[in-house]
Formats: C-alpha cells, structure tokens, sequence
C-alpha cells in the first residue's frame, strides 16, 4: 500500500469535485428538495398527510441523496474511465496495487455520500417547516448508520460502474435505481407495508429498505422501524459483497 499514492489520486477527485461543486449540488439536493416540498410541505400542509409524515419522510430523503450522490460519484467516472477517456490507464501505472485504485474510488464516494447526508439534513428540515420530531439520540448509531449507507452506495457505484455499458446507463436509472428508489421504504416506512404481505417481504432484498430504516431508527426511534441488529447486519453483508464483486470486476477490466 503507496499511502502517498493513495492520497494523491483522492486529492484530485477532491479536486475534480470542487470544480464541478455547482452541478453536484444540482444533481444531489434538487430532486430529493423538491420531494421533500411536495410530499412534506404541501401535502401535509393540504391536510392529505399527518404531520408526523414530515418524522418519516426525512430520514428517507437523506437516505435518498445518499445513494444517489455515492453510486453517481463512483459509476459514472468509471464508465467513462474505462470506456472512452481511458484515463484509467493513467490510474494503473500509479505505484499502488488494482484493488487499491478501485477502494480509493470507494472512498472518494463515500466521502461525498456523507456530505449529501449531512447537507440535505438541514436544507429537507428548514423545507419542511414546523412538525419536525427528529433528534439524534444515539450518536455513535448514527455515525454508524451514515458511514454503512454511504459505503454502500459507494460500493455499490463501483459494481454497477464496472459492469454497465455506456450505452446502458439510461437502462441503469430506469431499470436498477428507480424501482430501488420507488421500493425501498424511502417515502414511507416498511410497516406501511402490513397491507401488501408479499410485497413486504420481497423489499427485504433491496439493501435501500435498511439505509432507509436504519436512519429512522437513529433519527426517528419512536416510529415503527426495522431492529436496529438486523439492519447493521445487513447492511454490513451488501457493503461488503458490493465491494467484492466490484473489485474483482474492477481487476478483470483493468487487467483487460
């Protein structure tokens, strides 16, 4: 392990990240923003929803940015790394060992997941106005929280960056995120679900379900949530099988 190495390559996707600060931020805090304004603000406002949504609703949207912000950071510079600018071949002759090129990828990604994290945390609160019953009762649970959820999503960007053509990164949203998004929990928490038994069940598979949970359950622990052991558990197994099938796809491309 070349630290010095290591440092230099997250310096300067620090460096890329802070040039493109404006469409980041675009990308990252506007859709979850504007969810949080119709769902939290007007809905709730109108009288369609209680209060308490606006409690179940944030934790939610931070979860949302999370994933988002993360598998972004880290998919769409490798597909383009690898596919048409080629500036992965710079990163390979760098003195560090392949795996260590796609964890530093992770860790770049997991920084800027935390980031969305904790910037949309007070931008959704001041959107939804009064109403708002979220504390942090246990800080060491949800530092715990935040670093799993965003090394999933930055995991899970390394995978899905390593496996997705170019051409497929519209099929990608559509077909992969939307539907993790849609049944993930992140607008409504998983109890919501008692009507739909078999539905309930199926969700279990989708790893956003326990980012989604594990966040009420450090910011919200009176509402109904998941058991706070199971979603570490979890959470821990899609963080690390996501980091290994993109490592070893990682390997396979660059040595290809």
């Amino acid at each position: 392990m070349n630290w010095k190495a290591f440092g230099a390559m997250l310096a300067r996707d620090a460096h890329v990240a802070r040039r493109n600060i404006v469409q980041i931020m675009f990308q990252t805090f506007l859709q979850p923003l504007l969810f949080v304004f119709i769902f939290g603000r007007v809905m709730v406002g109108s009288g369609y929803m209680p209060v308490a949504y606006k409690s179940l609703l944030l934790p939610g949207i931070i979860a949302i940015s999370m994933v988002f912000t993360g598998v972004w950071a880290v998919c769409m510079p490798l597909i383009a790394e690898f596919q048409w600018t080629r500036e992965i071949e710079d990163r390979l002759l760098a003195p560090i060992s392949i795996p260590w090129i796609a964890i530093e990828k992770v860790v770049a990604g997991m920084i800027q997941a935390v980031v969305a994290g904790l910037v949309v945390f007070p931008m959704a609160w001041l959107v939804l106005g009064t109403g708002v019953d979220i504390r942090i009762h246990e800080p060491l649970e949800f530092v715990v929280m935040i670093l799993l959820v965003a090394f999933f999503s930055a995991s899970g960007g390394l995978a899905l960056g390593c496996a997705m053509k170019q051409e497929h990164v519209g099929l990608m949203f559509s077909m992969i995120l939307t539907p993790m998004i849609f049944f993930g929990c992140t607008y409504y928490p998983w109890s919501a679900l008692s009507n739909f038994p078999i539905l309930k069940r199926a969700v279990l598979i989708n790893p956003l379900v326990y980012a989604s949970e594990g966040l009420r359950a450090a910011l919200v622990p009176q509402s109904p949530h998941l058991s706070t052991i199971a979603i570490l558990i979890v959470l821990c197994f899609f963080d690390i099988l996501l980091l290994m099938l993109g490592l070893r796809q990682f390997e396979k491309k660059a040595v290809s």
